[in-house]
């Protein structure tokens, strides 16, 4: 018994071989080539920093004189997320359940995969280019972008999802004879409804990130205002751009957190009012 516990004890846990040395060395190799493919030098990253302490001066302080045209391109960036996510999350829906293969046959799954994998093969700017080809400049073309990259992401973590549940409660549903819609709602979305909350909360965080950036090209939101500052070179209208930016993902994120707590933990409004005073008290007393 001691002497297999030296031996265990004694063995090394990272044993040396000559293949992970081989890639690792085969690695350095690349990235020294494509360093200098790409002309990466000091110089240049010294050049980059003098510019970028000259464009960071320039930003502040922040200039919110224009906070009516501020408040506009937030509030469309905010409709375009909800709306997209929203539209995403019904057609995901579907989509996710036809392309789980243990309870679709592979004709059913495969076509439904290959949706999924279709719309999360481009990133949401370039399906906005396309939109904004086919139906025109503003909101619509980024609430159709963002739609397609929900689609893609609500589609394959949903489906996924299903495919872990455990087959026990599914078939004892089946075994009371009940329809396949049925055992759906009582045997599958159960297993998976928390996930569910998760991947929906997190799609609507990232479609308020991306619709943010889907203006740039034209899509709506407050991207197009952005856009506009920097081509003006009014980069303290630009700083102030971007800090809304920020205090709208972080109220997106209180949202989320709110909506998992009412959906997974069965909290109420007050609850959650309850549980931020708590912590302020809490905090409060270790500042004292």
């Amino acid at each position: 018994m001691t002497t297999h516990a030296t031996a265990a004890s004694t063995t090394n846990p990272f044993p040396r071989a000559l293949w992970p040395r081989v890639a690792a060395l085969l690695l350095v190799v690349y990235v020294v080539y494509a360093c200098a493919q790409m002309e990466i030098s000091w110089q240049r990253v010294h050049v980059g920093l003098d510019n970028a302490h000259r464009f960071f001066s320039r930003l502040f302080p922040p200039n919110f004189e224009r906070w009516e045209l501020l408040v506009k391109g937030l509030l469309e960036s905010l409709e375009i997320a909800v709306l997209a996510s929203a539209l995403g999350i019904v057609l995901a829906l579907p989509i996710g359940l036809a392309a789980a293969r243990n309870l679709m046959p592979p004709w059913v799954s495969w076509p439904a995969r290959a949706i999924t994998i279709l719309a999360r093969s481009f990133h949401p700017v370039i399906v906005a280019i396309l939109f904004v080809k086919a139906v025109g400049f503003g909101a619509l073309a980024g609430i159709l972008a963002l739609s397609v990259a929900s689609i893609g992401f609500i589609g394959k973590l949903f489906a996924e999802a299903i495919e872990e549940i455990s087959d026990k409660q599914v078939e004892a549903v089946r075994a009371t004879g009940a329809p396949f819609l049925s055992v759906l709602a009582y045997g599958v979305l159960p297993q998976v409804f928390s996930r569910f909350i998760g991947f929906a909360t997190y799609q609507l965080d990232s479609n308020l990130r991306n619709s943010t950036m889907v203006g740039i090209v034209g899509a709506g939101g407050i991207g197009g205002t952005l856009f506009a500052a920097f081509q003006r070179f009014d980069y303290d209208y630009v700083c102030a751009i971007l800090i809304s930016i920020i205090a709208l993902i972080m109220l997106g994120e209180i949202l989320a957190t709110a909506v998992r707590a009412i959906f997974i933990e069965n909290a109420t409004l007050a609850d959650l009012l309850r549980g931020r005073r708590r912590a302020m008290r809490l905090r409060a007393m270790e500042d004292e």
